[in-house]
């Protein structure tokens, strides 16, 4: 199911360059986020439903409008369809780096399908707690499982490497939002990167947080985040030696205190 595609200019700047990148947004996520601000797409499901002839023709599509690289958005569910999708595509002329663009809840077997296939991973690191995770994603395990996904995925790809005109080539690029009072876990998870993964690691600490869907059922996540707790998500990271980072004065929060 594929709820949309084409030229996408609001990713991180290795990606966009000056002809954006190529993302297929894929329906329905193996997380449930309270807060997801793409929620009828993620767990209502909408979207269209293609082939594998014709997720082929789009990934050919976007190479044809000169996108950067193809950018499968949530596709953790749909692996073995994007397999069969590529090879097709492959044959017919795709030579677009693959970024692997997930919510970070991927397995370990899963990964392995997509070695020496995916050019990019570009998980999400969203929580340190378990119990964080469970509450506000309704999953289990979740920093065990993503922490040993990000170490795979660098395993395959190493740290993010782009070519003269800064443009991601190969490796990895982590994103973590933001959460209001420190839910996200800021501190566990710029060490494990700093520590267990490389210190060169791309890193976008995002400040995005808008209270969606369902955030009101939880008090703590009823408002975005103030320019104080980005400030705070930034020096955590750079203490940490993580000196990659896609952006550290987002124009949307300056106005906070």
């Amino acid at each position: 199911m594929v709820s949309s595609y084409g030229p996408h200019f609001g990713e991180e700047a290795p990606l966009v360059g000056k002809h954006g990148s190529g993302t297929i947004f894929f329906a329905n996520c193996n997380l449930s986020c309270l807060f997801c601000q793409n929620y009828p797409i993620s767990q209502l499901g909408q979207g269209q439903k293609v082939s594998k002839e014709e997720l082929a023709q789009i990934m050919l599509a976007l190479q044809a409008r000169e996108c950067h690289n193809i950018n499968l958005v949530s596709p953790t569910h749909v692996v073995p369809q994007v397999l069969e999708a590529l090879e097709l595509a492959a044959e017919s002329g795709l030579l677009l780096p693959l970024v692997y663009n997930s919510g970070g809840y991927d397995s370990v077997e899963t990964l392995l399908m997509l070695d020496g296939v995916v050019d990019i991973y570009m998980p999400d690191m969203k929580y340190d707690d378990k119990h964080v995770a469970e509450e506000l994603s309704r999953i289990e395990n979740y920093p065990v499982i993503n922490k040993a996904a990000v170490k795979e995925m660098h395993r395959q790809v190493g740290d993010l490497k782009v070519d003269e005109h800064g443009i991601a080539q190969r490796g990895l690029l982590v994103r973590h939002l933001v959460l209001p009072h420190g839910l996200a876990g800021t501190k566990g998870i710029v060490d494990f990167l700093s520590g267990e993964i490389s210190r060169n690691t791309y890193v976008n600490i995002m400040a995005q947080y808008q209270p969606c869907h369902d955030a009101s059922q939880v008090p703590s996540l009823s408002r975005p985040i103030s320019a104080t707790e980005f400030r705070e998500a930034i020096s955590l990271a750079r203490e940490a030696g993580l000196n990659r980072l896609d952006k550290d004065a987002p124009l949307g929060i300056l106005h906070l205190n």
